[in-house]
């Protein structure tokens, strides 16, 4: 069966150019099945029901897994299976049957313009590191970019001159995002003062934001980066990466921005997923009617 999830994770790389974090994603989550199916004494796809599968979802959501962690599990599996049936190892495709689950549609948490002002302002601009940092924050906010769009970023992305960025989203797919003035100027000010000093020649690779080593920044080291200044502004809601993402598209948004550009700006390839941001648009509106209605 190992054999078999090689080969899809083989044909998956070769064919649609997947990131090798979307990757690992199907192979874990597909060996978990694996695992699954091999506790039960089951060495054979073919053996696989739907009675079997539905068993699988019951173990993941008493795991007291998301939703949205149970709706990828479905995609990984059922993919996998879509794989063998057209490839003839299968007869059927047996997860055809099991819906898969209900997603919750919860808002993501954003920040207030005062809330990534305060941030945005903790970094001590006379050191190296806290020059970077702040560059950082600004990219991740003028931009909502992911956090792998903002590690792999690349000093020939920067288009200075026409105000873009050039960023590679989700499988590869390139796109142009606007750089504000803000984050232009502090961009401009890390790489002519703090890169020089964090670069390694032969280390750094043309990557934009370097660590202490001279080479490209960890999740882990962005994620920590934003938990710090976010722990020193005094912010209270937890704030992590994507936090920015989301509080650049809720801000376009509540100003009055189109949808089709918020969603070339994200890189989602599907509008649906964009238009979470008109619900909290929503919520702004009502917020604004109740503060300056003489009857709200």
């Amino acid at each position: 069966m190992k054999e078999f999830l090689q080969e899809y994770l083989t044909v998956l790389k070769l064919e649609r150019n997947l990131s090798e974090n979307t990757l690992s994603s199907y192979k874990n989550d597909i060996k978990s099945f694996i695992n699954f199916l091999e506790n039960k004494s089951i060495n054979d796809f073919s053996d696989v029901d739907s009675k079997i599968l539905v068993g699988f979802f019951k173990v993941l959501k008493d795991s007291g897994l998301t939703s949205t962690s149970a709706a990828r599990y479905h995609s990984s599996v059922k993919g996998f299976f879509s794989y063998l049936h057209q490839n003839k190892y299968l007869t059927s495709n047996p997860v055809d049957k099991i819906n898969p689950p209900k997603l919750s549609r919860k808002l993501p948490a954003v920040l207030n313009v005062n809330e990534i002002d305060k941030i945005l302002d903790s970094p001590d601009i006379s050191d190296r590191f806290g020059l970077r940092d702040k560059a950082i924050l600004e990219v991740l906010y003028a931009c909502g970019l992911r956090v792998s769009e903002l590690l792999h970023l690349k000093i020939s992305d920067l288009y200075f001159n026409e105000e873009v960025l050039r960023v590679f989203g989700k499988g590869g797919k390139e796109r142009l995002v606007p750089i504000g003035r803000s984050a232009l100027k502090w961009t401009k000010e890390y790489l002519k003062k703090a890169r020089p000093l964090l670069e390694k020649k032969l280390k750094s690779q043309n990557i934009v934001f370097l660590n202490t080593r001279g080479t490209k920044l960890s999740r882990m080291g962005i994620w920590k980066i934003i938990d710090h200044y976010s722990k020193q502004a005094g912010i209270e809601k937890e704030v992590h990466p994507h936090t920015f993402r989301h509080s650049f598209a809720t801000h376009l948004i509540e100003g009055g921005a189109d949808l089709r550009a918020v969603q070339e700006m994200l890189g989602h390839a599907d509008i649906s997923t964009t238009q979470i941001y008109t619900h909290i648009d929503r919520d702004y509106i009502k917020q604004v009617h109740k503060d300056f209605h003489p009857r709200g």
